[in-house]
């Protein structure tokens, strides 16, 4: 299973509790890339945490030992087009997760993701680990 992946939210917080099944299929990745989207969720649940500091901190290693991808003008293309699909669809999705599928779908990355909801978005190739 190699592959280029774009981690959601909920499979970074697997993999920072050393889930089996998120370890045995990032070994056989290719590439994996971590959404800035992601990266700004995990801050605002460490801002949350009763061991804040030493949670940011991690994420701030986190971070800076795996390829970040943000967000530019043709992310907002994609990600306008996404959530009037789901609009017309009566289908809405949380908004950070529009902004992560419209990086999958720029960059074309398989979603790595245990959220179900990802199925509603046209041209999104999701995973679950």
């Amino acid at each position: 299973m190699s592959g280029k992946y774009l981690l959601d939210t909920n499979i970074v917080i697997a993999l920072f509790a050393n889930d089996a099944s998120v370890l045995e299929n990032l070994e056989q990745a290719a590439e994996v890339f971590i959404p800035s989207v992601v990266i700004g969720e995990l801050f605002f649940g460490a801002h949350k945490s009763v061991r804040a500091k030493d949670n940011l901190s991690h994420i701030d290693d986190f971070a800076s030992s795996n390829l970040v991808l943000g967000c530019d003008v043709e992310t907002a293309r994609i990600y306008g087009e996404i959530k009037n699909n789901l609009r017309v669809k009566g289908r809405p999705i949380p908004e950070n997760d529009i902004w992560i599928a419209a990086i999958a779908v720029q960059h074309h990355l398989t979603l790595i993701s245990r959220d179900g909801h990802f199925s509603e978005i046209e041209n999104l190739e999701v995973l679950v680990w």
